[in-house]
């Protein structure tokens, strides 16, 4: 199918619900760790209690790539009607979060929400590469790049502006203060209006060959086959960005789960106050407990503040490459080398430099690696995989997101952070370095397809 060229409105359009993903996103990367401290949970098991994230996306990431390439309805297109499921489903998680009583109900609200993100965020994925002629893709992922920028940075901020409002950072030990609960209420309105408005100003192409199309959908109990056959006959530029997405996703995940409990102890000095050391009982230390608390809970804000600039310098980062890519090419292993290790010395600097003044400029690094992060290695898959299975194609890459993952979350970053010694911020350092290799990793990467735009590519 010969695509034509969409224009900067139409593309906007189509990605925009990606701000509510990224709200989603943001919000719980920004502020689990927090939510988890509050409810009682040691540092060290923090990674653990993050593993519904990945599991979730390994199990749920491959099936909706794969049921989205069989779905057709002439209201609804193949896309949108997963969009909209999950942004329902993620809406509801998204209140209900910050108001667990329990660790075990945070954590399984995590798994929830999770999934539902994901039956949202994959499809959007595939939508990009459906819609878009392979001369605009690096264009087309580098906008949606430019709005999730715009989410991260707003979302990480949320708790932070409700709190300049008169909303309390203060509670009962325990108990999620009101600032973080307004935030994430705020987050699940966004997710669905912005989701809808996605689904609502998009078209979608029809498959090519209707007839093969209903045929291929007819066929039963291929799922698994399917899926087995795309990962053994997957291309080998996809198996080259694997291994770049391999240390890129160990390095964001040990960001997500252990930013927080760093920066508040290494940078702000003020740690979570662990309740069983204090008697409850005695209102002196009580008063004691809940001083540390509100400190906490306030530097816990500014951090996300200030992880809400890796979101606006990734925006800037997707905005420079928005005009430079509507007319020119760019060589999107350079691109994407050059800022992963830009991002790996960003955290690296958070351990050098315990000053929150310098908070700015570390994330404002961490956001150039984020904002290709989020664009390159999609341009140069999309550009090197058949088109009718762009879905599934998808789904299989995010193993490489989510096995990392789940190998920092079953112990991964505690291991590696302790060979570093005992100080929480260790973990940043794994991260930079996680970072940096991933940078080099491109490397490998030889293809001319996924280097660059060809004339002559499908």
């Amino acid at each position: 199918m010969n695509k034509q060229k969409l224009s900067f409105l139409q593309i906007w359009n189509m990605s925009f619900g990606f701000l509510g993903i990224q709200f989603g996103m943001a919000l719980t990367g920004g502020f689990m760790s927090r939510i988890f401290q509050t409810l009682g949970a040691e540092i060290d098991d923090i990674p653990i209690l993050w593993i519904a994230a990945p599991l979730t996306g390994l199990i749920v990431q491959p099936i909706i790539g794969y049921m989205s390439d069989r779905t057709w309805s002439t209201r609804w297109g193949r896309r949108r009607p997963y969009f909209l499921i999950g942004a329902i489903l993620s809406s509801l998680a998204l209140i209900a979060m910050p108001h667990s009583p329990t660790l075990w109900v945070a954590a399984g609200f995590l798994w929830i929400l999770d999934a539902s993100i994901n039956i949202s965020m994959e499809p959007f994925r595939a939508l990009v590469a459906d819609k878009l002629p392979n001369s605009q893709r690096s264009y087309g992922f580098v906008i949606q790049t430019l709005i999730i920028g715009v989410g991260t940075w707003v979302a990480s901020s949320l708790p932070w502006m409700v709190s300049q409002f008169g909303v309390s950072d203060s509670a009962e030990s325990g108990i999620v203060p009101m600032s973080v609960k307004v935030a994430f209420a705020i987050g699940a309105v966004v997710f669905l209006v912005s989701i809808f408005y996605t689904v609502f100003t998009t078209k979608e192409y029809p498959p090519e060959d209707m007839e093969a199309f209903e045929k291929e959908k007819a066929e039963k109990n291929r799922f698994v086959s399917d899926i087995l056959e795309n990962i053994k006959n997957m291309p080998t530029v996809m198996k080259k960005l694997g291994l770049v997405q391999f240390f890129s996703w160990f390095a964001f995940f040990t960001m997500w789960s252990m930013a927080n409990p760093a920066l508040t102890e290494h940078v702000f000095k003020t740690p979570a106050p662990i309740e069983k050391e204090y008697v409850m009982t005695d209102a002196i230390q009580k008063a004691a407990f809940d001083v540390k608390n509100t400190a906490f809970q306030k530097s816990s804000n500014e951090v996300g503040s200030y992880m809400g600039i890796y979101g606006l310098s990734s925006m800037a980062f997707a905005l420079v490459l928005v005009l430079y890519t509507r007319t020119r090419r760019i060589n999107r292993k350079h691109v994407h080398m050059g800022s992963l290790i830009l991002g790996g010395l960003g955290f690296i600097s958070m351990y050098l430099i315990p000053s929150p003044e310098y908070l700015a400029l570390s994330f404002t690094l961490v956001g150039f690696a984020w904002g290709s992060v989020l664009s390159m290695p999609y341009a140069m898959l999309s550009s090197s995989v058949d088109p009718k299975k762009m879905g599934v194609i998808m789904g299989v890459f995010n193993m490489f997101i989510v096995i990392p993952q789940i190998i920092a979350a079953l112990g991964g970053i505690n291991f590696i952070t302790g060979l570093l010694g005992k100080q929480t911020i260790n973990a940043m350092i794994v991260a930079g370095l996680s970072l940096i290799i991933a940078g080099f990793c491109n490397l490998l990467i030889t293809e001319k397809n996924a280097i660059t735009f060809q004339e002559d590519t499908i």
